[in-house]
């Protein structure tokens, strides 16, 4: 007869002072955190640091005087009290909320139209878009802004010469740059330019996510375009939609190369945001604690905007659940 050997169970050898049950903790690789640690570091130096080094000059008296000596005396709130009580600092409030609401409505409503367009064009045509959203969206900030400046001369610019080759006369030798209105629309034009490659990509790359069976679905339904876009694309891509609008929201709130290559905040204060305030204030007057007060107002309010913004839309959400 065949002679059937039982096997037995292997010993488990637990380290001395560990229950008898319980498995060893694996002990902690710090090796992660060392690679990490230089990246951090980096950053808490290149973001942390002059945001409090904003913060502690606009608690002090910091002018010229200041910057070289170093002896900057505490005061406080005061710089605060003094830009608050300033009428042509809410002037550059007011004009910095609709500068930005203007601005972040069009990026979205022509980048959401770019993304439905490229989606449903031809792989050629697809790719046509998508390769001038990238060239228009690499360009330099400076070397737009110099262009933007060139097309709108008074004298040698194509605008004008397109303008009164049109049988417009009164557009002859027009100086754009003089007229606050003309020079607000023409940063406008400027700044949605420049980000909406940016907005159309992105949301173009979400759209590819979006299964194609619930258009089908919507469309055997009877929906229209309008109805398909509000019920099926709109929900499916409502965190890509924040997170587009948030960044728009931050990018316009603190343009100022734009405004300041080109109009420097002139004619007058009719282009004078909050950041061109805040560098004006700072520069002319050598009144560096209320340019840092300004700063951080700034962040205090586009932080505002954002948080009221978030608040909105996970309430929206939660009465959707």
């Amino acid at each position: 007869m065949p002679v059937v050997r039982e096997r037995t169970a292997p010993r488990v050898h637990h380290p001395a002072g560990a229950p008898p049950g319980r498995r060893p903790r694996p002990s902690r690789n710090l090796w992660p955190y060392a690679l990490i640690a230089p990246a951090i570091g980096g950053m808490l130096y290149l973001l942390v640091y002059p945001l409090a080094r904003a913060v502690l000059i606009s608690l002090q008296d910091f002018r010229l005087r200041q910057l070289i000596s170093g002896d900057a005396e505490f005061v406080g709130l005061r710089n605060y009290r003094t830009l608050l009580s300033d009428p042509r600092f809410w002037e550059v409030v007011g004009r910095t909320f609709v500068f930005m609401a203007v601005n972040v409505v069009l990026i979205m409503v022509i980048s959401t139209l770019v993304a439905l367009m490229t989606e449903r064009l031809g792989r050629a045509g697809r790719t046509a878009v998508l390769c001038a959203l990238v060239l228009a969206w690499a360009m330099p900030v400076v070397a737009a802004t110099t262009v933007f400046q060139w097309l709108f001369h008074s004298e040698f610019g194509i605008v004008n010469w397109s303008l009164t080759s049109l049988g417009f006369g009164s557009f002859d030798r027009y100086p754009w740059f003089a007229d606050g209105t003309a020079a607000f629309v023409i940063l406008v034009v400027l700044i949605v330019w420049q980000s909406v490659p940016f907005a159309a990509i992105t949301l173009y790359s979400a759209l590819t996510t979006v299964p194609a069976e619930l258009y089908e679905s919507a469309r055997l339904d009877g929906a229209s375009g309008v109805r398909i876009f509000r019920s099926v694309t709109f929900p499916m891509l409502r965190p890509i939609f924040m997170l587009v609008f948030s960044l728009e929201v931050i990018w316009t709130f603190k343009a100022f190369v734009q405004i300041w290559v080109m109009t420097r905040g002139g004619p007058g204060d009719s282009t004078t945001i909050l950041p061109v305030y805040a560098v004006q204030t700072a520069l002319s007057s050598q009144r560096y604690d209320l340019g840092s007060a300004a700063s951080m107002v700034t962040v205090v309010l586009m932080s505002g905007v954002l948080v009221l913004y978030f608040r909105q839309m996970f309430r929206q959400e939660d009465e959707l659940r």
